[in-house]
């Protein structure tokens, strides 16, 4: 589910916006590209699969001598003690074909599933010199003869050959952790301006956990230490959940996601063991009843609890086995939702009645309709395809229901790799679990992480989504008798609604009939996960076109099947195109029945290269990027940007070039193995942050040509850097996050001024221009009473002034300078998520909301950037399910304009991020329409897009 009603104990924001995961300047860019699998690369001349054998068929792998499917063959596999061993001894001797040198050294098991007629599945888990490898998974299907012997049927998945990175880190634990933690605090004070402040007054701790070595499989590898950030967003009150990757030599965060998977959570280890089949009868339990929000009556499997003597939502008759599973129904009402992601609440009670016949309490809480439709859920994954639990092997499933988000309503829910969450909805919205599709939906989370394990975020994410999707709506339709003809059919979360109609309320229909060419919506992972659910109809739409072709049994066995036995953790519509298809010949699908399944493809623009067709209307200066989160720089006829090399596995460079495109490139950083980036230019200098393993430096050096010169040395810094002249500004971090500007001399750099930086005087968001700065600053001037302002230095004489004072509370965000007005962010009154765009004269003069922060015309804006002759904001508008409109775009103000008729900067349909003003009208920024980042540039706006 994607809608959610956001609170804090501090005020309320009945509908904030959030982007989860990485934000800042990052699109489908850097490390992350390699989740979403965008724009794919041809092998080369030398990594060229072999030649298909015969029969069969073989689809060459991307940028890999290992193919990414073969099917139609019957080959035999070598004798071994067990399905996995005959898997990896197979490859072993098939090294021509598949490209692995060591099978039995470099894959490890992960799961055997066992089915009927002799089928076995192995999953194998790829290891370079010892280090687990995201997302490197090889699947080999066999059939066992009665014989004992093993025949390939077929294999897929991803194996990445082209690995070379030395597995040596330089980088600790603690230093990884206390980086990730950084860089998702960092995320939350760009995404909510007053996060910090209420950090810091809440006491609302993030940390950290390390689960040691990962390679990212981006060329030749990228070695991380992959650490998870959890706790509260100290702003909003929402739970934090983040996987972070934080590169193991030089300690920059190259990869960050979210993983709560909302209407979320780390893949379960499968542990290496073979599916269990359904086997003992399960435990027999008492009848109960209870009345769901709708009205309808329903029976309900129960149990005595003689401790609490009464009855509660306990189901011992459903998961047979000797795992003691049961369905159970806990009551959650009054904790909050931040408390339970990723933890178990062991203060927390199942349901009770004292009757076996639960009430009103339990109706109006959402447990009995968690209750009775996880049994559905269940029942319909045993029935349907023999799967017993979520883990197929007989797992507990645990429902929280009722939480809420520090004591306010919390519209949304989620699985978080152990439990299903329910919120407790509001005055339109149910209870969460209200919603037998809502239910399946974060169930299949469960059955997707214990098969596939897709990762969320990007296009293996949306995959994840559209599979939720697909199955939630598959268990409504067959449970409640829905045709599939109906129009209705394919909504998801239409039942949520109390006053809304099914349409209305629905956040989502797999009949929108939209296409890839049309609506794929190239995003970064700061947005819904790299567009997780803006852009998982695009897959399940297809699905569900097929469920109406094939009809329900058998589209449903083709889905599973490709799901269970097919997809690996990176795979993105292209694989998941080519898993269903192979699916469905396996399940003897041909004819019109195959042809209607690639047709349903077709419809929805999912074809091989289908990216190429995505287009823009600016011009490209610098291609794929390949960097997470740094800030591009212009002036002076110039712009600077950090780039990795193609493949993304480098450490980033600082790269500067004209902002008319002549001339050539020049590269400023040093291939040291640090991490540059948020460059900042002037057209005479350039001055970036460098990340390494020791301390944090601030860099510059002249476009004309010279040494590095280090400006400063410290544990942190923010996003802001400015360089003009002899003058360079930016934001630094001390330890805790306590926020500072300092500025310096080019010249005498050691003779620096810092301004705030201490826990009660913080200062942040600094800007240059004509000898000044302007920033904003937070001091405690009573005990718990603070002064929020937007101030302006003179570096000349050193004084301060204020330009405003902002109500107490407030969140002051970005500023921009030129030589005639200050620009500045805030959130100073609005509690709907939008925010201001306010502009002054240098004395304080003139204040003008140039984007309001309340009314029909408030966005959400988040960065800005000036010249002499125009202002330009990155801004969403604060509507959700506005799929479109609701993603970053470039607004852009005349310098003499009061607010009226803002300008589009670009028509493009992907997200626009890291806007850098030059000369006039002129903006670069990061566009990831195309489905990777790219630097791009206008010289004036697109003016209205339709």
């Amino acid at each position: 589910m994607s809608r959610s009603r956001a609170s804090s104990g501090r005020r309320t924001r009945s509908s904030k916006a959030r982007r989860s995961g990485i934000s800042g300047a990052a699109a489908l860019i850097g490390v992350a590209a390699l989740v979403v699998s965008v724009v794919p690369a041809e092998a080369t001349a030398a990594e060229a699969a072999p030649p298909p054998p015969s029969p069969g068929e073989v689809v060459p792998g991307q940028t890999t001598r290992t193919p990414a499917l073969v099917e139609g063959i019957r080959e035999p596999a070598p004798a071994a003690r067990n399905a996995a061993g005959a898997a990896r001894a197979y490859l072993a001797a098939q090294r021509d074909r598949y490209g692995i040198a060591h099978a039995e050294r470099d894959l490890t098991p992960a799961e055997t599933v066992t089915a009927d007629g002799g089928q076995e599945v192995v999953r194998l888990r790829q290891k370079h010199r010892g280090v687990p490898v995201l997302g490197g998974e090889y699947i080999v299907r066999m059939e066992r003869g009665r014989d004992g012997g093993r025949v390939v049927t077929g294999t897929s998945g991803k194996y990445f050959t082209g690995l070379r990175t030395d597995t040596a880190a330089e980088v600790d634990d603690a230093l990884a952790v206390e980086r990730a933690v950084d860089a998702v605090v960092s995320e939350l004070g760009r995404e909510d301006f007053d996060a910090f402040e209420a950090a810091e007054e809440d006491g609302t701790p993030l940390t950290g956990t390390s689960h040691g070595l990962v390679v990212l499989p981006s060329g030749t590898g990228v070695l991380t230490r992959h650490v998870t950030v959890r706790g509260t967003d100290p702003a909003l009150g929402e739970p934090v959940l983040r996987e972070v990757y934080v590169d193991a030599r030089a300690g920059y965060p190259v990869l960050q996601y979210s993983g709560i998977k909302t209407f979320g959570a780390p893949r379960a280890a499968a542990g290496g063991r073979a599916a269990s089949r359904l086997a003992e009868e399960p435990v027999p339990a008492e009848a109960g009843s209870g009345v769901k929000l709708d009205g309808t009556a329903v029976d309900l499997q129960v149990t005595r609890d003689e401790s609490r003597g009464a009855y509660v939502l306990r189901d011992r008759s459903r998961i047979p086995g000797d795992t003691g599973g049961v369905l159970a129904t806990w009551d959650a009402r009054g904790k909050w939702a931040s408390d339970w992601a990723g933890a178990w609440p062991e203060t927390l009670q199942e349901f009770a009645s004292p009757t076996p016949a639960f009430g009103a309490e339990a109706t109006e809480a959402g447990a009995v309709d968690a209750h009775w439709a996880a049994g559905q859920v269940y029942d319909y994954y045993r029935n349907r395809h023999g799967r017993n639990s979520l883990d197929g092997r007989g797992m507990t499933i645990d429902s929280l229901v009722g939480v809420t988000d520090y004591g306010q309503p919390y519209v949304n829910a989620f699985w978080d790799g152990r439990k299903m969450v329910y919120g407790s909805g509001d005055d339109e919205y149910r209870p969460l679990s209200a919603a037998l599709d809502v239910v399946g939906h974060e169930m299949t989370h469960g059955v997707v992480e214990h098969s596939a394990g897709l990762v969320y975020a990007g296009q293996s994410g949306a995959l994840n989504e559209a599979i939720a999707d697909y199955f939630g709506n598959a268990v409504e339709t067959d449970v409640l008798g829905i045709p599939m003809d109906s129009p209705d059919a394919g909504l998801v979360g239409e039942a949520l609604c109390r006053t809304r109609t099914p349409r209305a309320c629905a956040l989502r229909d797999l009949n929108d009939g939209r296409t890839t060419s049309g609506s794929f919506l190239g995003v970064g992972f700061g947005t819904d996960n790299g567009g997780v659910h803006l852009n998982s109809t695009l897959f399940s739409g297809a699905l569900w076109d097929i469920r109406e072709e094939l009809g329900p049994e058998l589209a449903d066995a083709v889905v599973y099947k490709a799901l269970t036995e097919y997809l690996t953790p990176l795979d993105g519509f292209t694989q998941g195109r080519a898993a269903v298809i192979a699916a469905a010949k396996d399940l003897k699908v041909g004819g019109q029945g195959l042809t209607a399944v690639q047709r349903a493809f077709n419809a929805h623009g999912i074809v091989p290269n289908w990216e190429l067709a995505l287009g823009v209307d600016s011009d490209v200066v610098l291609e794929r990027v390949n960097t997470y989160d740094s800030r591009l720089g212009a002036g002076g006829g110039w712009w600077a940007a950090s780039r990795s090399d193609e493949e993304g596995s480098e450490p980033y460079s600082v790269w500067a070039g004209r902002t008319d495109g002549k001339g050539q490139m020049k590269l400023m950083s040093p291939n040291d193995g640090r991490y540059h980036v948020n460059p900042a230019t002037d057209g005479r200098t350039v001055v970036w942050v460098a990340y390494g393993s020791g301390p944090v430096e601030v860099l510059a050096r002249p476009l004309a040509g010279g040494p590095v010169k280090q400006l400063w040395s410290g544990r942190g810094t923010g996003p802001s850097v400015a360089v003009e002249g002899d003058v360079v500004t930016f934001e630094h971090h001390n330890h805790g996050g306590r926020r500072g500007v300092t500025y310096l001399s080019l010249k005498d750099p050691a003779n620096k001024v810092s301004l705030g930086g201490g826990t009660y005087s913080q200062a942040f968001f600094p800007s240059l221009s004509d000898g000044r700065i302007a920033y904003q600053t937070r001091q405690r001037v009573a005990r718990s009473t603070y002064e929020y302002t937007t101030r302006l230095l003179d570096v000349a004489t050193g004084e301060s002034t204020v330009v405003q004072q902002a109500a107490p509370g407030a969140g002051l965000g970005p500023t921009a300078l030129t030589g005639r007005h200050v620009y500045w962010l805030l959130d100073e009154i609005s509690q709907d998520g939008t925010t201001a765009l306010r502009r002054a004269g240098l004395d304080g003069s003139g204040v003008t909301d140039l984007s309001p922060e309340t009314g029909p015309a408030a966005l959400n804006v988040r960065e800005v950037t000036a010249s002499e002759e125009a202002v330009t904001m990155e801004a969403r508008t604060p509507l959700p399910d506005i799929r479109n409109e609701h993603l970053a775009k470039l607004w852009q103000f005349s310098a003499a304009s009061d607010g009226e008729d803002p300008r589009r900067v670009s028509c493009n349909r992907g997200e626009q991020l890291s806007a850098a003003a030059a000369a006039g009208t002129r903006v670069l920024w990061l566009d990831a329409t195309t489905g990777v980042s790219n630097v791009v540039t206008r010289a004036r706006p697109a003016g209205r897009c339709g």
